[in-house]
This record gives structure tokens, sequence and C-alpha cells, in this order.
């Protein structure tokens, strides 16, 4: 059970030394009930204390990772419901299942596609994290067999699927020592299952229909000393996996340890791609650990992996680039200056869409504290000062023998102080919007 603020403040130093942060003891206490701070700010608690601590300190759902040669999927420990109180920590792994009835052919060929899928998104690097293997054949040489075909194909993480101990341990010795996620424990065979995660050390995936009977398994579970659990609520209705992923987080929230796992959800089991994309971003926002797809195609997964990029980051700090001035496409003293802001986003279209007419362009990025263009300038962030300062800081005159800057159109009014700022330079106003710079620097710069 859970420690209240009192109770931790009891087993405190008490000095109010403040160097946690805190002006004292009780309202670093507070916070730590709450699970916003962590024990170790805490400089002077005891070794007993901390022991004592332990549970109200550690994060409400735990963390549980798969690990494959090349890579490694952690999920879990996350401390709040909803991303406005704090951001959300470890994005949910998204796999491709594979069926072990698949032609081996087959198998490879889906499995090599997956594996080398990869955008560039604003900077971002968007893969798929892993494979599910399924013994749907109910044969333990077919199962290990479609694993060693998978393995072949991709190095990434695996999740074994069977409720049968005997192909998930087959299985298990195809994989020489990794750490799957091993999923198919139920009311029937947990004892089964528990002891073969516990002798394989690996995470163990817990299904069941109802919250009464996830809780109760994951009991019995833990008492066989496994404590690494996944948990795989099995309603295939939407409205009632909605319904459960919720209360399973809240509950785990309010510090119900025995739900206090990452879930894992099959999209696939919608049964035609349409509904499976509609599943799997249900699962992303609401709140899958784990989400499994059937079916790859680029098409589906990427509005997946950018929702899943677009949850997962904090919203109280925009994404942003480096400030810096950069080279598009080998762009000579000659050729004009651009300015933006380094909000990801708009850095981005500005970029792509110089780089993609083929014009050259030196594009000076300036610190706005990660905002777009017109809400940095209305937020006073992006100013004559501010660009004056990145293109003096950038050594920009030494890159160009025509200083000729280009403000985007949205900030036209600033043009007047930036002549003020940067004498010497010719201070010209583009177009409003990205799109349109191509045939502005054409049409105007050329």
């Amino acid at each position: 059970m859970a420690l209240s603020g009192i109770q931790i403040y009891k087993m405190l130093p008490q000095t109010n030394c403040k160097e946690c942060g805190f002006p004292t003891c009780l309202a670093f206490s507070m916070k730590l009930a709450a699970k916003q701070v962590e024990l170790d700010d805490c400089p002077y608690v005891t070794e007993e204390s901390k022991q004592k601590l332990a549970q109200s300190a550690a994060p409400p759902i735990r963390l549980v990772t798969l690990k494959a040669k090349d890579h490694e999927v952690a999920v879990g420990n996350e401390v709040v419901l909803f991303r406005h109180e704090k951001k959300f920590f470890n994005r949910p792994g998204v796999l491709i299942r594979v069926l072990d009835t698949d032609e081996h052919e087959a198998i490879t060929k889906k499995v090599e596609a997956a594996n080398a899928y990869s955008v560039d998104y604003v900077g971002l690097e968007l893969k798929l994290d892993g494979f599910a293997v399924q013994a749907s054949s109910g044969d333990a040489t077919t199962f290990a067999a479609a694993i060693e075909t998978v393995r072949k194909a991709s190095g990434l993480p695996l999740i074994l699927v069977s409720d049968d101990p005997a192909l998930i341990e087959a299985g298990l010795r195809a994989l020489d020592g990794e750490k799957p996620l091993i999923l198919g424990a139920n009311a029937a065979n947990w004892e089964a299952m528990a002891a073969l995660a516990k002798r394989a050390e690996t995470a163990l995936g817990v299904a069941a229909g109802s919250l009464e009977a996830l809780a109760e398994l994951t009991q019995k579970i833990q008492g066989e000393g496994v404590e690494d659990l996944v948990l795989h609520p099995t309603a295939r209705a939407m409205g009632t996996s909605l319904a459960l992923q919720t209360q399973i987080r809240r509950l785990a929230l309010k510090n119900f340890r025995p739900l206090g796992y990452p879930t894992i959800a099959f999209a696939g089991d919608g049964g035609n791609p349409a509904k499976e994309a509609v599943l799997a971003a249900h699962a992303v926002c609401k709140y899958a650990g784990l989400v499994v797809l059937d079916t790859f195609s680029p098409e589906l997964v990427y509005p997946i992996l950018v929702l899943r990029e677009n949850i997962f980051t904090d919203p109280q700090k925009p994404i942003q680039v480096l400030p810096a001035v950069y080279e598009i496409n080998n762009p000579k003293p000659s050729d004009p200056v651009l300015v933006t802001t380094n909000f990801s986003i708009t850095y981005f279209s500005v970029a792509n869409e110089v780089e993609g007419s083929g014009l050259p362009a030196w594009l000076v990025v300036a610190d706005a504290e990660g905002m777009s263009v017109l809400t940095a300038w209305a937020a006073g962030k992006f100013d004559a000062e501010r660009i004056a300062k990145a293109v003096k800081q950038f050594g920009v005159d030494a890159k160009v023998d025509k200083k000729v800057i280009v403000l985007p159109g949205h900030v036209a009014v600033l043009s007047g102080e930036l002549e003020e700022e940067l004498p010497g330079w010719e201070i010209k106003v583009g177009p409003r919007e990205a799109v349109d710079l191509p045939a502005y620097m054409k049409s105007v710069l050329i």
C-alpha cells in the first residue's frame, strides 16, 4: 500500500536543508507521495528509510524491457494519466505479428521489409520495434523454425505468443539467451508459464478478459517470484478495450499494485487494415505499452509512428533543432540568406521546400525557444535583435559577399528594425508560407 505524505515525512531526516529543491522536508514528502520527485533527490535519507520507502518511491507502472542483440524496447514507468500533467516517458513499442503457419518465404519477405522501414520525420527516425511470432500451428518444431526465420531477417526484439508452455520453451531455445516477452499465461496454465519465465528470466504476458481476473493472476504469478509482467486484456470490442486499458492505468496510478504493469494490444485482431489502423491509434493513445500489427505497409505504419511521436513528446517543450546557419544545396557567397525559427516543423518545412527546388541558400535558424514564427514573434522570442544576434553569432558576414537577408512574410513588420540592427544588409520580405519560397526565390532573388 502506498504511503501518505505524512508517513513519508516521518522517515525523512527532517533537517529542512533545502538541497532537494523544496523549502521543507514536508513539502518534499508530499511531492514524493504524488510521484512528482525521486527519493534520490534527498541527499540525507538513510538506507533504512530508503528500503522502507522503496515501494512508495517506485513508479506505479513497472518498467519492463524486451532485449535482443540489436535493440531493446522499454515500456512502463509511466506516472500520469494525462500527458499535460507530466509527459509520458516510454513510447509504446510497435511490432509486426507473423504466424508460424505462414510460408518461410512470406515470413522472410514481411520481416525484412518491416525491419528495413525507416522514415526521417522532422529530424527523428521512425522505425518499428520488433516482431511477435505466434504459434498457430501447435507444433514445437514449426514454431522454432519460424522464430529462426524471423531472427535471420531481423535482430529486433521478439514476443513469443502461445498458451502452451512446451511451445514457448522450444521458442526460447531458438533464441540463444535473448530476453523476449513470452505471452500466454492464463488461468489454466499460469503455474507452468511462471516457472518457465522465472527460469528463462524473461517478462511474462498475462491474458484475461476482466480486471479482476488479471489482478488475481498477477498476484499468483508474483508469488512465484516473477516480477516483470505485461497485461493483455483480451476484450476485442473497441469500447470494452478502451474501458479496460483506461481502468488499468487509473488503478495503477492509485497504487493498486496487481495492475501496475504495462499492457499489450493486438490491433491486428480488428480483421482488416482499416480497422487495424483505428485500433492501433486507440492503443497508442490509451494506454498500451506494446502495440502489435498484423499488416505491414508504409501507409498503415507511418501515421501510427507519427501519432506515437506526437503523444510521447513533452507537450510543454516544443521539438527544436539546433540554432545555426544551415547550407542548403551547396550555397555560394553570392546566394541569399533566409531566416526562420528553431521550431522543428518550421525548419523542416522551409529546408525541404528550398532543397526540393534545387536552389542554393543559407538558412539562419534563430533561437526562438522552439516556437513557430508567428508564435515566437507574438511572445517576443523572434525579433530584430535576436535575428541580428544569430547572424553575427554564426559568422554569416564571412560566408557571403551579397548581403541579402529574407525575412518570413509573417514578420514583415520587423524589416525596419532589422535594417538598424544589421547596417549594410538589404532586408527583403519573403512569402508567408514555405511552399511559396521556391517561386519567390526564382522571381525576386535570382
